[in-house]
């Protein structure tokens, strides 16, 4: 009974993070871009400081993550728990990869030659070179469109051939 419990647990805790990734893109291209533009729009800057408004969407997806812990905790509902530890875990890839691999707010993996990181961090520069809320493209944050591999692709086969690579967007 026990470890049927663990697995489902690890399932929902899983599953959630999956799912979080769909809320993400959904929030940030209709929530961020939308009405709460206001928030997100110093992110869109070129030198808007360390700390940006946009950073109050931290604590915007941080307290269901805590309400649900903290109800699955005192409640004995493993399932909130779950859910609510899947929703913390997203949270900390989504720091990892956005806060750290691609803005390098904080200095730790600056050097990745990573196909799957290059591809993140391209996706994201195409996201921001968009100013406004009303255009736009790539939302998420660790689903890739498969253009942008492609792209790093042919760029690591360019550089392995000595050939200059041009950074321009590709127009499809």
């Amino acid at each position: 009974m026990f470890l049927m419990q663990a697995i489902f647990y690890i399932l929902v805790l899983l599953g959630t993070f999956l799912i979080m990734e769909g809320i993400t893109w959904l929030t940030h291209r209709f929530v961020m871009h939308g009405f709460l533009w206001y928030l997100h729009k110093d992110h869109h800057q070129t030198e808007p400081g360390f700390f940006e408004k946009n950073d109050a969407f931290f604590v915007i997806f941080a307290v269901p993550s805590m309400l649900l812990i903290y109800f699955g905790t005192f409640n004995d509902q493993w399932i909130l728990q779950a859910v609510g530890f899947g929703i913390m875990l997203y949270g900390a890839a989504y720091f990892l990869v956005h806060d750290v691999i691609i803005h390098q707010r904080f200095k730790w993996f600056t050097r990745s030659n990573s196909t799957y990181v290059r591809a993140i961090r391209w996706a994201h520069k195409m996201h921001h070179k968009h100013l406004d809320r009303h255009e736009g493209e790539s939302f998420g944050m660790l689903m890739v469109h498969k253009r942008y591999w492609d792209k790093i692709k042919r760029d690591k086969k360019l550089m392995a051939g000595n050939k200059k690579v041009e950074y321009a967007p590709e127009v499809e």
